[in-house]
């Protein structure tokens, strides 16, 4: 049976066997890193740093998160890519993975259908499109009719030119037949304020940042682009009749791709306990989002979904050539 091979060899290859399927059995026993590819302080942040609390506890490891900021989240994505396979080094990224792709793929080095291991997606931001309480349309379709008779007179601030509040502007528009104005500001405090004061009619920006604003009732929400409990009768825009939802934030963790199959499979279950778990959708809730969990191969199907969205928008309007 062993005929030209030693006893030594096999002898080897039985200790490397056993040492191999030991290492699989016994991951991980030690700390993991989990990439945040924003700022200190920022929503992602603060939704990773929640989400690596809770997956530490389901693997009874530490899961250690460290910001990598820049080029719209694609140091901390690349970082990812290039480390390790080993099944210590993971991504907590943003739905900004797809759409820096698209807007900007100088700054992108990596194929993020090729070189990362989708892992689940643990949560959303839901975006709605606000309005002033004293805006003379009551509801979504009211507000679309006003645009097409007064066209521009619909000014809608943003965080900036390829935001997610930007899609959310031309997707209504292309969708509903809408005549609204983008107007881009630097961050979600400026673009509220804008609407505030009335400096522009609209506001598309993640709802953690509008929350105590519809909760006073100064603003009031059109549609969203998923569902808020806190809110049962704001819609969706498919809920209304639309054949296109508006585009979320939504957050997701990824290996780098090549990891070992059984080092996936022990955190693709980790993962979907830790987001599943209710101490996890309470904390997150107390952010303003919402609990969403999509295992790995639904994730993959909206990456490439929203790609071709995203990719086909920015071509129409000019984003990209």
């Amino acid at each position: 049976m062993f005929k030209g091979i030693s006893v030594s060899m096999v002898l080897s290859i039985m200790v490397l066997g056993y040492t191999s399927g030991s290492l699989a059995q016994t991951y991980p026993d030690h700390p993991i890193t989990l990439v945040i590819p924003m700022a200190p302080g920022d929503a992602t942040d603060v939704a990773g740093r929640t989400m690596a609390e809770e997956f530490g506890k389901v693997l009874k490891v530490p899961v250690v998160p460290i910001n990598k900021p820049g080029a719209a989240t694609a140091v901390g994505n690349d970082f990812v890519v290039k480390s390790k396979k080993d099944g210590y080094t993971l991504l907590f990224a943003t739905a900004a993975l797809i759409s820096s792709r698209v807007l900007q793929p100088e700054t992108v080095p990596y194929d993020l259908f090729q070189d990362l291991t989708p892992l689940g997606l643990v949560t959303q931001n839901p975006f709605p499109l606000v309005v002033r309480s004293d805006a003379p349309y009551k509801n979504f379709k009211e507000m679309v009719e006003y645009s097409k008779k007064n066209p521009g007179k619909i000014r809608c601030s943003t965080m900036g030119v390829g935001s997610i509040g930007h899609f959310a502007v031309e997707i209504v528009n292309m969708a509903a037949g809408a005549h609204i104005e983008m107007v881009p500001f630097k961050g979600a405090s400026p673009a509220i304020t804008a609407l505030l004061g009335g400096h522009v009619e609209a506001c598309a920006v993640t709802i953690g940042s509008l929350i105590s604003h519809l909760r006073s009732g100064a603003l009031k929400a059109m549609v969203t682009s998923v569902k808020v409990s806190e809110f049962p009768d704001l819609r969706t825009m498919k809920e209304l009749g639309y054949a296109q939802d508006l585009l979320g934030v939504w957050f997701s963790l990824y290996a780098p791709s090549g990891i070992p199959s059984g080092m996936r499979s022990t955190l693709v279950s980790a993962i979907e306990k830790a987001a599943k778990d209710p101490s996890f959708s309470s904390k997150i809730a107390n952010l303003g989002m919402v609990h969403d969990y999509e295992p790995p191969e639904k994730l993959a199907e909206r990456m490439r979904t929203e790609y071709k969205i995203i990719e086909e928008i920015a071509k129409k309007t000019g984003m990209v050539k």
